[in-house]
């Protein structure tokens, strides 16, 4: 299962980084693609995600998920 979803806030390959490895640290999360000139994250899983936990893992990371597609 592949989710995208919409970042606020990112600009550059730290901050692709920054977001990558808070949501690779999700139990569920199989794969993380992160574009700061998109302003998005593809989480590939192999269920679906809680929202929540995909918000406070971006959260963390200093950044804010506005939309999932």
């Amino acid at each position: 299962m592949e989710t995208t979803y919409r970042i606020t806030g990112m600009t550059c390959g730290h901050c692709e980084g920054a977001v990558k490895e808070e949501l690779s640290a999700l139990p569920e999360v199989k794969d993380v693609k992160v574009s700061a000139a998109e302003g998005t994250a593809v989480v590939t899983s192999e269920a679906a995600l809680d929202d929540a936990a995909i918000r406070a893992a971006v959260d963390e990371a200093g950044y804010e998920v506005v939309t999932s597609d």
